[in-house]
């Protein structure tokens, strides 16, 4: 410990935000530039170094939390970049996305506010690529083993990277025009700037992996003679098959899912269009779901200028406080305010909402809209009815009421892999009962030498689950390749969250 009083005298301390009029007005990161640097030392020294940290439970990857907070607590940032890379191939991604489970974790959290671990981490992350610390690490020789890596989000890199350290060569194959999956776009660019992806990319290719975009496997290539080409392959395709709300209306036009939309406004970001084809601008906005993307997309309708925005969540309101069914350390359902729900606040963006653009414990009944226009055109929604539910889901009578809409955004989550990309029936693939690619301990499927990571065989989860299983699937695959390896293995497919 640097400190050893550091959590009795230094409260919490989070980096500033540049103000609500200033960041909806452009796409840069919310944070003041610069503002997390002159308090993240005393923050990182607020760690007590606990014999048994939590934080490491929390967090999939294993980081090694206690030891960089001391190292940034004592100023020594290479150290500190060196004890985060051995664990995170990408500490700026998780730095900024990553709801930080292991803060749940942190002892320091029983009675106290956490360590600020997702910042340190981040501000990590930045000194080492501004004082260039992170260097290319290409291998000491080849292995002369191929390896496909098909999908380029946090698991495929990962996978990628670490089997192309290991001396294989590395493929990655990923159908969308640019490398990067949903980092690229569908995280908006106020929450990362796809420069960080970028500079990651480049160390990548410095280090030897190669990428083959616009390819799609299973449509442009046959799934199983890409497998013939190559020693070994790694499906790290994530859980894009998104879900559906199947209620009257939902044909009308303006009807959007998450994922139709919010990559349209990356592409702007990207230069490949300068007004997105969908835009919220001017525009009564309905987000239906109240997690991480309908977030997103409410921070991106903002910054196109809708005339009002609301986003429904089906359960009900949590309270600001660990329920006691949730004890530590497991990460609770509180109620958080993401920087788009900041905004959505100060702006007065939602009429109806009960707090910041939500609306809780509300379920959409069905969309109304305009009549059919000539010659048979869909008609375009207009409103959306909902009805409130109690916390099993069940209508409140007298409850219904009607929200205009003249566009209504779905961010209902995903239930696994696209099942009609040919991928799976290429392979001969089998699911399991949650719809995932079924596989088995060892991250491997039916098919001999085709492995699988990340969304695609665990589900819809967090980016520190990603980034864990592309390290874990890239040691199965140096194990088959090599009969040995050294790579490490974070997680096992079996491995879940920390819950009650």
């Amino acid at each position: 410990m640097a400190d050893p009083k550091g959590f009795l005298f230094t409260p919490r301390r989070l980096p500033p935000r540049r103000p609500v009029a200033e960041r909806v007005r452009d796409w840069n990161e919310v944070q003041v530039p610069g503002g997390l640097l002159p308090i993240v030392g005393a923050q990182a020294g607020r760690c007590m170094d606990c014999g048994i940290p939590f934080c490491h439970d929390g967090c999939p990857l294993g980081n090694l939390i206690p030891e960089w907070n001391e190292l940034v607590s004592r100023d020594d940032w290479r150290r500190a970049s060196e004890r985060l890379h051995a664990t995170n191939n990408f500490p700026e991604f998780t730095g900024r996305l990553c709801p930080a489970p292991c803060e749940s974790g942190c002892v320091l959290a029983i009675n106290q506010p956490a360590v600020t671990i997702e910042n340190v981490e981040r501000a990590i992350a930045d000194r080492a690529w501004e004082s260039g610390y992170v260097t290319p690490k290409p291998p000491e020789r080849l292995s002369g083993k191929t390896v496909a890596v098909i999908g380029s989000g946090p698991a495929g890199l990962a996978a990628a990277q670490q089997l192309t350290r290991a001396g294989h060569t590395v493929a990655v194959y990923e159908r969308a025009d640019r490398v990067g999956g949903l980092l690229r776009y569908g995280i908006p660019e106020f929450k990362m700037e796809k420069r960080h992806l970028d500079r990651r990319l480049a160390q990548l290719l410095a280090e030897g992996t190669k990428f083959r975009t616009g390819v799609g496997v299973g449509t442009d290539v046959d799934a199983a003679e890409l497998r013939a080409r190559y020693d070994a392959l790694v499906i790290a395709v994530g859980a894009t098959a998104w879900r559906e709300l199947s209620v009257p209306g939902r044909e009308l036009a303006g009807i959007h899912q998450a994922m139709e939309y919010l990559p349209l406004a990356n592409r702007v970001q990207e230069g490949d269009f300068a007004r997105p084809p969908v835009t919220a601008e001017g525009r009564h906005v309905v987000i239906v779901g109240g997690g991480d993307t309908g977030a997103d997309c409410l921070g991106t309708v903002l910054r196109q200028g809708a005339a009002s925005v609301t986003q429904l969540d089906i359960h009900v309101r949590p309270g600001t406080e660990r329920p006691e069914d949730q004890p530590w350390p497991v990460h609770p359902k509180i109620y958080r305010m993401s920087a788009a729900h900041e905004e959505a606040q100060e702006l007065g963006a939602s009429p109806d909402a009960d707090v910041d653009a939500r609306l809780f414990s509300a379920a959409t009944i069905r969309f109304e809209g305009a009549h059919p226009g000539p010659g048979g055109a869909t008609g375009a929604v207009r409103a959306l009815r909902l009805v409130g539910v109690d916390a099993d889901g069940r209508p409140e009578p007298g409850s219904e009421r009607v929200l205009r809409a003249d566009m209504v955004l779905l961010a209902l989550g995903f239930s696994g892999p696209e099942r009609d990309g040919g991928l799976i029936t290429q392979l001969g693939l089998e699911l399991d009962a949650r719809g995932n690619i079924a596989r088995d301990e060892g991250f491997a499927t039916g098919c001999e030498g085709v492995f699988v990571a990340g969304d695609a065989g665990r589900g819809q989860s967090l980016i520190v689950w990603a980034i864990a299983e592309g390290r874990s699937a890239a040691a199965a695959v140096d194990r088959y390749l090599a009969g040995s390896t050294t790579l490490p293995a974070p997680v096992t497919p079996a491995d879940r969250p920390m819950v009650v």
